[in-house]
């Protein structure tokens, strides 16, 4: 098993989402500054606050943001000043992560007392409650996604991510920028970070190496300088995995290709090809070649299987024959 490091720490504290939040949500802190460290988004989920304010808060879950729109605030201003209060203090404190007022509203006075007892912070947008749940889901779902990093090389070919796997000094890289001068797409280097949003492998590079490779003898090149800005891209979906291995004494199992490898990412199955590695072999022509086979079998073309179909009529008319 190649070697791979994951880092999920499944949470951001509120800090750091109103510092990286997109922009166009235009957050800024009205209370609980406090708890801006301390407090976490654990969940991408967003709940809107009206179920609680109303009495039911066992609907408001721990770690999820909760959301203050025009409904909510028009309930509680609904209410004389002491039963405002005694809503809004009836609220799990220890439940509520961060709330966040949309639409550039004006905060309850209560809200804001609650806030800063608790050490909540209480964040304001300009955005429209939809527009906000929208842009906040697909931030944290990014964010707060299962996450791991691995030794290998992705590569763009015909529109498919396909991650090459190897031990060090194996030909990965040397393999990748044959690909690269062939047309295909480098996203990758060395260390790949892969995400898991919702079921699909999403692979990047990290900042400092995006665009480089580095090829034993000549150093790191600039492969956006050498093959053009179309030779590069920052990142992809998981496609196939490609795994070189020193010797055909290494390989197991299957050799007609009946049987699908697979490779465990994240909680996620990549289907997966092993090749030998020995001199002479053209690496970058038998990656291509195992990518369009793989391409081939997602449309229900199986050569292995024909082969044996036709073994198998083939012994079927010897036998009708002998007889």
């Amino acid at each position: 098993m190649l070697s791979e490091s994951i880092a999920n720490p499944r949470s951001i504290s509120v800090a750091e989402f109103l510092n990286t939040a997109p922009e166009e949500l235009g957050l800024e802190l009205m209370a609980g500054g406090d708890g801006l460290e301390t407090n976490e988004l654990r969940s991408e989920r967003i709940q809107k606050l009206g179920l609680g304010l109303a009495g039911y808060s066992s609907y408001i879950h721990y770690g999820r943001l909760q959301m203050i729109g025009k409904s909510e605030t028009a309930f509680l201003q609904g209410f004389s000043p002491e039963k405002r209060a005694d809503a809004i203090s009836s609220l799990p404190a220890e439940n509520i992560a961060c709330l966040l007022i949309t639409k550039g509203l004006e905060p309850i006075d209560e809200v804001i007392a609650f806030a800063d007892r608790h050490r909540i912070p209480l964040l304001r947008s300009g955005a429209v409650s939809s527009r906000a749940i929208a842009l906040i889901t697909s931030f944290l779902q990014d964010r707060l996604a299962p996450e791991t990093t691995i030794h290998g090389v992705l590569v763009e070919m015909h529109g498919l991510g396909v991650l090459i796997r190897g031990e060090s000094g194996i030909g990965k890289s040397e393999c990748a920028l044959d690909l690269v001068a062939r047309g295909h797409r480098l996203i990758s280097d060395d260390s790949v970070r892969i995400k898991s949003l919702g079921g699909r492998l999403v692979g990047s590079s990290n900042e400092i190496t995006a665009g480089f490779l580095e090829i034993r003898g000549l150093g790191i090149i600039n492969v956006r300088e050498l093959f053009g800005v179309a030779s590069v891209r920052s990142s992809k979906e998981l496609s196939v995995c490609i795994e070189f291995r020193r010797s055909e004494e290494q390989m197991e199992g299957d050799r007609l290709g009946l049987e699908m490898e697979t490779e465990e990412i994240c909680g996620s199955r990549l289907p997966k090809y092993s090749l030998p590695v020995r001199p002479g072999r053209n690496l970058a022509s038998l990656v291509e070649t195992a990518v369009k086979v793989y391409m081939l079998r997602c449309e229900g073309s199986d050569a292995a299987k024909e082969v044996l179909e036709r073994h198998s009529r083939a012994l079927a008319s010897e036998g009708k024959v002998a007889s």
